[in-house]
């Protein structure tokens, strides 16, 4: 019978536990913003150059 006590106590603390974590996420503003991260994929991102091949590229032509 004590068991059960034990494991009542024990689920009730990791119940506070998740209980306080997401209190703590709301009050920082985890959940203020739910409506970009869902749209954010259909937004095309324009491919971005890399630098260092273009200097690689322009440093061979300088060479020749």
């Amino acid at each position: 019978m004590s068991i059960i006590f034990l494991l009542a106590l024990i689920s009730l603390a990791i119940a506070i536990f998740f209980l306080g974590a997401f209190l703590w996420a709301v009050k920082t503003g985890q959940y203020e913003d739910d409506y970009t991260p869902s749209v954010r994929m259909l937004f095309d991102d324009s491919p971005k150059r890399n630098q260092n091949s273009d200097n690689k590229i322009d440093n061979l032509k300088s060479k020749k």
